[in-house]
């Protein structure tokens, strides 16, 4: 039977983390595998497909990278993996591709023993296994690689879904937002020239409280630049809120603008914070709200590694 040796997962490992510290805001995750493949090259065995489909480079990495995400050292989050400072320092200091990656096996076995349910004095299969083969049959990492997967998927057709969405129903989906976290709308801005705000809305049915709140709704590509967002802060008044949500997210110089403002208050919500609002107060919008965006739950093995 062919196997994978830990040498050779450390390889792809460390390959992967190489090009995620090239990337510092992260990469999708099948992103990330397309690119790993392309710098290697795979021996027919990783280039097989598992029986039960997927071919087993990608299920190889997958695996590892869970003991990574247990060790500290990855992120992953709706599909974007990302290195952690551990991750850095590890890469760094772990030169030898076999040492990086039973270091990260040690660090999952013992996140492992920490567990309520982990039983003494066994040894967790990620450290034992020597074939692909092997790591398949640990049962916690299966429902990790799973769900994972599972996530990544839905997040794609989500925010495809939102980005396609047509901008006057996305101004309407957030201002349906808005009125499910309880704030009271008073005005969406009609086609046409809305002088830079979209929506207004009140923390009181009368607007006799403050903060007024204006919102700037961008359904768009690009990031937003600083000069994007002094632009709308240009229509904020002393006692107002601003946010602004943008479907492309903000460039890290509009990012430390809005958090070092200290005259106005300006919040920046990009597609993902939208779409965990909306996930939040899903139960509080009104079914013409939902249908906007209708989410449906799906039951999970819990992950376990």
């Amino acid at each position: 039977m062919a196997e994978i040796t830990r040498r050779r997962t450390g390889e792809l490992l460390r390959e992967l983390f190489s090009i995620l510290i090239a990337a510092p805001e992260g990469l999708q995750a099948s992103a990330a595998l397309h690119i790993l493949a392309s710098r290697v090259t795979l021996t027919p065995y990783e280039a097989d497909n598992f029986e039960s489909g997927g071919r087993r480079f990608e299920k190889i990495v997958r695996f590892a990278t869970v003991d990574c995400v247990k060790a500290g050292w990855l992120l992953k989050d709706k599909g974007i993996w990302s290195i952690t400072d551990a991750g850095r320092t590890a890469h760094a200091a772990l030169l030898d591709p076999e040492a990086f990656y039973k270091r990260a096996c040690k660090l999952y076995a013992e996140w492992k023993a920490a567990q309520p349910e982990a039983e003494s004095g066994v040894e967790t299969v990620a450290s034992a296994a020597s074939s692909v083969e092997d790591v398949v049959d640990n049962n916690a990492k299966a429902a990790s690689v799973t769900f994972e997967e599972a996530e990544e998927q839905a997040w794609a057709e989500v925010s495809h879904y939102l980005r396609a969405m047509n901008p006057y129903d996305f101004q309407d989906l957030v201002a349906d937002l808005l009125r499910a976290m309880s704030y009271h709308v008073t005005w969406v801005s009609p086609p046409g020239k809305d002088g830079g705000v979209d929506i207004l809305a009140w923390p009181d049915a009368l607007g006799t409280r403050p903060p007024r709140i204006k919102v700037q709704v961008k359904r768009q590509q690009q990031a937003v630049s600083v000069d994007g967002l002094r632009s709308f802060m240009a229509v904020l008044g002393d006692e107002d809120v601003g946010l602004f949500i943008c479907t492309g997210g903000f460039t890290k110089d509009a990012e430390i603008e809005a958090r070092t403002q200290e005259k106005r208050r300006v919040t920046l919500i990009g597609l993902e914070k939208l779409f965990d609002l909306w996930d939040e107060h899903y139960d509080k919008l009104t079914d013409r709200a939902r249908r906007r965006l209708p989410l449906r739950s799906i039951r999970f093995l819990a992950p376990g590694g």
